[in-house]
């Protein structure tokens, strides 16, 4: 049970797709305009993710090495109609909105890392672990830059939905048009990873006082 929270925990924060390791750069600044956009983007992204890295994992000593790229590049476009195959008949509106960043899963450089460095070297369980941290990491960063960038950018939350929020007060306040275009993206990243690396650097130095303290009274 540790061992899979590490997992988790490795894929949300400490190895975050986007946050750390700066992969899928072009859907997650595409894609998080809007919380509906974020989150249908990161959970196709993790449905994909998941499906891909297990049967990737259990076709690993089947797959010559050879042609192991082009393998896992067919399994992966597999999931990815199917996966747009399904946004269309039940959620055509999302289908709409991420338009051709759904087929562009394929050669998201997150699916491809993970399918190389860790489903192709390890068991069916970690390898669905894996892609299941790695997507809720991908999906929570998207979900955070896409309620920012909406607030600022729109003035409004959940657009497109039942419950949509104006937080203009009926006009009285502009939304900053500028953080729904691609350098509102690339702003409200930076502002996030340099947040992280913060958090992160309190973390380490906590862990080193408590380290020392712990070393001076043995």
């Amino acid at each position: 049970m540790k061992g899979i929270l590490k997992q988790l925990r490795e894929g949300i924060w400490e190895q975050n797709p986007i946050m750390v390791l700066l992969l899928g750069m072009c859907a997650t600044l595409a894609t998080s305009t809007s919380v509906v956009n974020g989150l249908g983007m990161g959970i196709s992204t993790t449905v994909v993710l998941i499906c891909s890295n297990v049967v990737i994992s259990l076709l690993r000593k089947v797959i010559p090495n050879q042609i192991r790229i082009a393998s896992y590049v067919v399994i992966i476009a597999g999931f990815v109609s199917a996966v747009d195959m399904l946004l269309q008949a039940y959620l055509p509106d999302i289908s709409n909105s991420l338009g051709i960043f759904i087929p562009l899963i394929v050669v998201n450089c997150i699916i491809l890392a993970r399918a190389e460095a860790y489903a192709s070297q390890n068991g069916v369980l970690k390898s669905a672990i894996d892609g299941l941290g790695m997507g809720l990491g991908f999906t929570f960063t998207l979900l955070l830059m896409s309620i920012i960038r909406e607030i600022l950018g729109n003035g409004t939350l959940f657009s497109g939905l039942p419950f949509e929020l104006d937080l203009t007060f009926g006009g009285k306040i502009q939304p900053a048009m500028l953080m729904i275009m691609p350098v509102g993206g690339f702003l409200t990243l930076g502002f996030i990873i340099a947040g992280k690396q913060k958090i992160t650097m309190i973390q380490n130095n906590r862990k080193r006082k408590i380290s020392k303290s712990e070393g001076g009274q043995s």
